[in-house]
C-alpha cells in the first residue's frame, strides 16, 4: 500500500468507541477531524498526550474540530483510561489494527535493541471534505497539541 499524503482522501472506518458508542468517519464529513493514534492506554506518553488534548478540548470544539484518539486497546480499557484521567476526547478501538495499517501507523519499532511492530504516535488532520490536510508521524508529545490546534484554526 502506498503511503498517505496530504490531499488524499482519509481512509474511512467505523469502529467501536468508549462508552459503547461507534465512531463512523463518514458521518463526521463536514467537520474537521483530528485523529491521533497512540500506542497504549495508561502509559506515560499516551496519558500526557490524552491529557493535553483534553485540556484543549474546548479550543478544538470552538475551532470546529472533533478529536478522536485511536489505539488497539479494547473499549473496556478505553473506558477505564477515560475514567481514571477524566479525559474529554473520544477513544476508538482498533483491536484488529486495520485502521492503524490503513493510515500507515503500524511500523517496525526498536526499544533496547529489540525490534517489534507497534503504533507510530501519529496525528492526521482531516478537513471537512474528508481529505488529509496535515499528517504528523513520530510525534513528540510536548507542544504537539498546540501545533495541531494551530493547524485546525488555519483550516477555518
Amino acid at each position: 500500500m502506498s503511503e498517505l499524503k496530504t490531499g488524499d482522501l482519509a481512509p474511512t472506518f467505523t469502529l467501536p468507541a468508549d462508552g459503547g458508542e461507534t465512531i463512523d468517519l463518514a458521518e463526521l464529513r463536514g467537520q474537521i477531524v483530528v485523529l491521533y493514534m497512540y500506542p497504549k492506554d495508561n502509559t506515560p506518553g499516551c496519558t500526557t498526550e490524552a491529557l493535553d488534548f483534553t485540556a484543549a478540548a474546548d479550543a478544538f470544539t470552538a475551532a470546529g474540530a472533533v478529536v478522536i484518539g485511536l489505539s488497539k486497546d479494547s473499549v473496556k480499557k478505553h473506558d477505564n483510561f477515560k475514567a481514571k484521567h477524566g479525559l474529554q476526547v473520544r477513544l476508538a478501538s482498533d483491536e484488529d489494527g486495520e485502521v492503524v495499517e490503513a493510515y500507515g501507523s503500524w511500523v517496525q519499532k526498536k526499544l533496547y535493541g529489540r525490534e517489534y511492530m507497534g503504533i507510530d504516535r501519529s496525528t492526521f488532520l482531516i478537513d471537512r471534505e474528508g481529505r488529509l490536510a496535515r499528517i504528523w508521524h513520530k510525534v513528540k508529545v510536548k507542544g504537539h497539541v498546540d501545533e495541531v490546534l494551530e493547524a485546525v484554526r488555519a483550516l477555518g
